[in-house]
């Protein structure tokens, strides 16, 4: 179940470091975020859809991994962008 394209769009412009950004930690981090949110929501009425689950346990990875980078990198960034996206209590 892909973003919408404007939603997508949308969420790069809000976390993109300059012009033309669409590819740093923090857009991948929070494109990530929002497509892991919306497969939640789906998978809340659809407790069944394992397919869907496994992707969205695959996101939620690659997310983490991403994070840790970030982390690892750039800790006042890091720090902004959990904050921002609210995430990691």
């Amino acid at each position: 179940m892909p973003l919408e394209p404007q939603k997508k769009a949308e969420v790069i412009k809000t976390y993109r470091r300059h012009d033309g950004d669409s590819g740093s930690s923090e857009v991948q981090i929070a494109v990530l975020t929002e497509r892991i949110r919306h497969l939640t929501e789906h998978l809340k009425g659809a407790s069944k859809d394992y397919s869907t689950r496994r992707g969205l346990q695959k996101m939620v990875g690659r997310r983490s991994a991403l994070l840790r980078y970030l982390a690892r990198t750039d800790a006042p960034r890091y720090q902004a962008l959990i904050a921002r996206l609210g995430i990691r209590r």
